[in-house]
């Protein structure tokens, strides 16, 4: 890794493999920045791929040698803030014409046209966020003009024909898929008549026959570009000595390429998400179908791998978006909306005379359906309780009551409430959510292939249904949901993620690393140490019980070391957040006697960056915020604005830009100083 030139078969073969020629010696640093973030002066107010070169210029003058992003795939389905989420793709293989340098496509012939779009370019560039809607608007109307002007020569060139017809099976799919998006509105392909169904033999009659194909060739003529800017960035990092480490997101879109030209590989009537935890009390409904598994592994999961072997195109390493997905998911039935109202799947159920057998005498409904009584419901809609109970509730018998019909699961309540989310009056939103936190007061929840069988809810211990049991019952409970989350499926879950992980792991020669952050299986750490997959250390999330921080010192070699991650806040923005946490860090972990300072001061971040140079860990990749945090004149004051994701909010703008751009990075050598003597420790 010393040398200049990036040697593919060092990288991969001797670092990412340990070997014995290195054994658990060779550590490197690298950065973690999204695409979308980058700020230069002559981008198009969000990064792009050509950025990425500006990038890695400065990488290879401080010593980093990694650069780990987010991901790039096209997400264009609604043309609104929610397509800014990169996690949920309309396909995986296709990259997002967000992220196209318009200078390299080429240049208008028009003058008018060309001023234009650079007064455009000037006003995005200098908002300090990413209008995520606006440039791509912008951007949209200049494809279209210089696709009219380029079009006719472009296609009959052999570098396109040889890209087409290298890429034609998924490309076809996919430009049809963005044609009937735009031309009927809407990304939900049931909603697309005589072609909601997807047939290769129709769709490819459907274009030989139209006169004009432009709006479908424009998407092949985008991909050629996103492509050849893509590789061309690559090829330069090599060039300079740096990998590119890519994210494979663990979900689809609902409404997505592949989920219409390959429904049979998916449960499109699951959502996926994650259970609840520090960061989302009543979880996480991602809203992607859950995976087939059953079919994908009829030949050997193919799906996965061409889908891998596609993007070992453009990168050396990859981060498996919650790996702990590959052993068993977070699985919410299509009725309900809370994270809390799903279970892991697959998982072993249990029966209800299992239940009954361990002394617990309550009958099936007592079990499974919301438990609701009068005298708690003043909690959830205060004044408004009488009308509750009038127009959302029947009385079954005295004081008890169940959810009327058209009410009776969250999906019934936001739909049959739609016009009041609109308006979105206190009053509304009280009934709103008290409603749907009413179809959570459940002690077990039925399985989807046996409503007979049932698995705990979880955290029904905050329940109104749990907290009226007596102590004998809760007991009785509290065993039955602590084998159930903690023991009874460790087996079934290592199996299933040995059917699946060594088969995608060998369809490329990239470096793999999981994300295995959450509720994590006692099974996982081991199944990804036997198939030499880098775990991810995050100093304020320790997976091992009682603890409170990681010091990075006792991390594993083969991992992935951080400070923060695009779910959390940065170092700044944690310190801030509770001061009886960071008084704690920093006389535990960083070892000072006196009191914590209020704001993470640039000296404090430097201690902490240096503290994880010196981690046991392959690989420490930060955040650049958390690197420019070190300098006290160049850092951004707008602290809370550095965080990119809030996971708890579903309709967050993934809009982070760095406040200083990549011009400026490479001129501040005093900062550029301190992160060279930070990489020496690891090079």
């Amino acid at each position: 890794m010393s040398q200049q030139v990036f040697d593919t078969k060092v990288f991969k073969d001797v670092l990412f493999k340990n070997n014995e020629k290195h054994p658990n010696n060779w550590r490197g640093a690298g950065v973690a920045v999204p695409v979308f973030s980058l700020k230069s002066k002559y981008n198009f107010g969000v990064g792009e791929f050509s950025d990425l070169k500006l990038l890695a210029d400065w990488c290879h003058k401080v010593g980093l040698k990694i650069i780990q992003i987010l991901p790039v795939n096209d997400t264009c389905s609604n043309n609104t803030w929610s397509d800014s989420y990169p996690y949920k793709a309309i396909s995986t293989k296709a990259l997002h014409p967000l992220y196209l340098n318009l200078s390299e496509m080429g240049t208008l012939y028009n003058e008018e046209e060309k001023e234009y779009f650079e007064k455009c370019r000037e006003t995005l560039n200098a908002k300090d966020y990413v209008d995520y809607p606006e440039v791509m608007r912008i951007k949209n109307s200049f494809f279209r003009k210089i696709f009219d002007q380029t079009w006719n020569d472009l296609k009959n060139r052999y570098d396109y024909i040889n890209f087409f017809k290298d890429n034609e099976e998924w490309l076809v799919p996919y430009a049809a898929f963005c044609y009937f998006r735009d031309t009927f509105g809407t990304s939900d392909f049931s909603q697309w008549g005589i072609f909601s169904s997807y047939d290769r033999k129709k769709i490819e009659t459907f274009i030989d026959n139209k006169e004009d194909t432009r709006d479908i060739d424009i998407h092949f003529f985008l991909q050629y570009h996103l492509d050849k800017q893509l590789k061309n960035a690559v090829d330069y990092l090599h060039h300079k000595g740096i990998a590119l480490k890519g994210d494979i997101p663990i979900g689809i879109g609902r409404h997505s390429v592949e989920a219409w030209t390959s429904p049979d590989l998916f449960h499109l009537n699951a959502q996926a998400g994650a259970p609840p935890d520090s960061f989302a009390a009543e979880g996480q409904n991602w809203g992607f179908p859950t995976y087939n598994w059953e079919m994908m592994a009829n030949d050997n999961y193919k799906w996965w791998r061409d889908r891998l072997s596609h993007m070992s195109r453009y990168f050396d390493a990859y981060r498996i978006d919650h790996i702990l997905g590959f052993f068993r998911i977070w699985e919410i039935p299509i009725e309900q909306s809370h994270g809390t109202m799903g279970y892991f799947s697959p998982a072993l159920p249990l029966s209800i005379d299992e239940i009954h057998s361990q002394g617990l005498d309550l009958d099936f409904d007592r079990l499974t359906k919301p438990y609701i009584r009068r005298h708690f419901l003043y909690d959830y809609f205060g004044e408004y309780t009488d009308e509750v109970i009038n127009n959302y509730l029947n009385e079954t018998s005295a004081d008890c009551f169940e959810l009327k019909s058209e009410y009776n699961n969250q999906r019934k309540i936001i739909d049959n409430l739609s016009t009041y989310i609109s308006q979105k009056t206190d009053k509304q939103e009280v009934i709103k959510q008290g409603l749907l936190n009413l179809c959570t007061q459940v002690l077990f929840l039925k399985d989807k292939n046996d409503v007979n069988k049932l698995h705990p809810r979880i955290a029904l211990q905050f329940t109104h249904s749990y907290n009226e049991l007596n102590d004998y019952q809760k007991n009785i409970i509290n065993k039955l949901y602590d084998n159930y989350f903690y023991h009874r499926n460790e087996d079934l879950w290592r199996e299933e993620a040995l059917k699946k992980l060594p088969s995608l792991i060998s369809a490329s020669d990239m470096m793999v690393c999981g994300e295995d952050l959450g509720m994590v299986p006692a099974c996982v750490p081991e199944v990804m140490a036997m198939l030499n997959i880098l775990s991810l250390e995050v100093q304020r999330m320790p997976k091992r019980y009682g603890d409170t921080f990681v010091n990075p010192a006792n991390n594993q070699y083969l991992s992935v070391d951080t400070t923060s991650t695009h779910d959390t806040s940065t170092i700044r923005g944690w310190w801030e957040e509770n001061g009886e946490l960071t008084n704690r860090f920093y006389h535990e972990i960083l070892g000072h006697q006196e009191g914590a300072p209020f704001f993470a001061e640039p000296y404090v971040c430097k201690e902490i960056l240096s503290q994880h140079f010196n981690s046991s860990s392959m690989w420490v990749i930060l955040p650049i915020q958390d690197y420019i945090a070190i300098d006290g004149d160049f850092r951004w004051d707008q602290t809370q604005r550095e965080q990119i994701n809030v996971p708890s909010n579903p309709e967050n703008h993934w809009c982070y830009k760095m406040h200083q751009s990549l011009e400026a990075i490479m001129e501040r050598q005093s900062f550029n100083d301190m992160i060279c003597n930070l990489t020496k420790i690891r090079n």
